[in-house]
């Protein structure tokens, strides 16, 4: 299990979500990836889609103005 980290600061929507689904495909099963993303439409928007992926979110924290979103790859 191997981890990364993938900040998206300032990327809008549906472009942070599409570079987190392309990084998370290049990842083996059981890996983390920890996505730095941006308080309102990113936060609320990309941790639901990750999960309709069937992948795994291990938590959310925040970190200042933006947010930590830990997931582990299916």
């Amino acid at each position: 299990m191997a981890k990364f980290e993938l900040d998206l600061s300032g990327v809008p929507c549906p472009i942070n979500f599409v570079k987190t689904k392309l990084k998370l495909e290049e990842l083996s099963g059981g890996d983390l990836l920890d996505v730095i993303l941006d308080d309102g439409e990113p936060i609320s928007n990309v941790p639901r889609s990750v999960k309709d992926e069937g992948h795994k979110i291990l938590k959310v924290e925040p970190e200042g103005e933006r947010f930590r979103v830990s997931i582990e790859r299916k």
